[in-house]
């Protein structure tokens, strides 16, 4: 999501659509963004401030200042911090306020102190919001720059149905993902990520499987995101906690991970696979525990389908295609050679021979190496700095 790491300042005013606001709050915060709600005096009759301070992680503020410590709430800096404002719902009383310079409440005073974009979601009866004094004040607001999210309609507080509603808060969500995400190297950019290890099963209890922890993986979905990019990332299993706005597709084998992929792959603007995919698998899977017997246990194994070189087979000229190699020995030879047989624009090399790079850890030690033999190399860094040392790579080729 866009609005991920944005701080926004969530305004609530007396309305019956309040209750939407605690909902508004979690998909804030599971999107990854910073709140701050600011409520009018009437907003408390709705909703209760400890829900939403619950919600939002942060004290919710209602007056100038605390009568109990004296301590002031600076209309101006809370203005200031704030990479948007949204006021959802917005009354008619406080539509009105705005419009005209009113100021005798918190709210009313970050408004006219704003410097980021507002964002208003009126929510009100439908003969409030047709009439010419509401659309008058509309007609003002957006005059001054303010962004107006329409309300909906539908089944209002009064029994009547008509146009009134307050968005639904995954409109208002997607109208900041939107604003926020316009003027990101990546926005429009539709990018597909493969992380963690794939498990192949042996019998119902037992699976043949390695070390990757998809933190590598993770970390690259992360940064593409907050680069304004649409992100699927299909994940082998993994502890991890996907990053809030990426679709996540789970799978466990490889003949999984590669049915993702390929499904994914034809729309995919942008396409880094840091999965550690198994090589092998077991030619059959027991139905049953195999039980210890005999002292040894002998298993065929057979060759799984090359996920990588399979897309790059179909990979167009429009398209990005990049690949990881782990290597323990003649790495940057190995490297090479997959990157020309896989038709990839550039790989990332890491060897298990350098201290702190490889799977499992914070940290990693990578080469990129480019289809035309160019070469960077990296020093040790955490998983975060390596995915942007890749993202950079991505967007200085998509560079006209």
């Amino acid at each position: 999501m866009s609005v991920r790491g944005k701080h926004i300042l969530l305004g609530i005013c007396g309305s019956i659509a309040a209750y939407k606001s605690a909902y508004l709050t979690r998909l804030l915060v599971k999107a990854g963004a910073h709140i701050q709600v600011v409520m009018t005096p009437d907003a408390t009759q709705f909703i209760t401030p400890l829900t939403l301070a619950t919600l939002s992680g942060n004290p919710v503020l209602v007056d100038y200042f605390n009568v109990k410590s004296g301590e002031w709430n600076n209309h101006v800096q809370l203005a200031l911090d704030a990479d948007a404002i949204v006021v959802a719902p917005a009354s008619a009383n406080t539509l009105a306020k705005f419009a005209n310079g009113l100021c005798d409440n918190l709210l009313c005073a970050i408004y006219l102190s704003a410097k980021s974009a507002v964002f208003l979601a009126p929510a009100m009866d439908l003969d409030m919001w047709a009439h010419g004094s509401t659309q008058s004040n509309i007609g003002k607001l957006k005059s001054f720059g303010n962004y107006l999210i329409p309300p909906g309609r539908g089944a209002l507080a009064s029994g009547l149905s008509g146009e009134g509603r307050l968005a639904e808060p995954e409109e208002i969500l997607a109208a900041l993902d939107h604003h926020f995400g316009k003027d990101r190297p990546l926005a429009g950019k539709k990018a597909l990520v493969s992380a963690g290890p794939t498990y192949e099963a042996i019998d119902p209890v037992r699976y043949i499987g390695n070390h990757s922890s998809g933190k590598m993986g993770y970390a690259i979905a992360s940064q593409l995101l907050l680069l304004g990019a649409e992100v699927t990332l299909v994940s082998g299993p993994s502890g991890l906690v996907p990053p809030a706005g990426v679709n996540v597709v789970r799978v466990t084998s490889a003949a999984e991970m590669l049915a993702a992929c390929q499904s994914h792959f034809p729309l995919s603007d942008i396409t880094v696979m840091s999965a550690a995919v198994a090589d092998y698998t077991p030619k059959a899977v027991a139905d049953q525990k195999i039980k210890k017997a005999d002292s040894h246990l002998t298993l065929e194994l057979v060759k799984t389908t090359d996920i990588l070189a399979t897309l790059g087979k179909s990979k167009r000229n429009d398209q990005i295609l990049v690949g990881f190699a782990l290597e323990t020995q003649d790495e940057e030879t190995n490297a090479q050679d997959k990157l020309h047989r896989k038709n990839l624009d550039f790989i990332v090399l890491n060897s298990m021979r350098d201290e702190g790079a490889g799977f499992a850890g914070d940290t990693n030690k990578v080469t990129i190496i480019g289809k035309n033999g160019d070469k960077e190399v990296f020093g040790l860094k955490s998983k975060e700095e390596v995915a942007k040392d890749i993202c950079s790579r991505v967007i200085r080729l998509l560079a006209p």
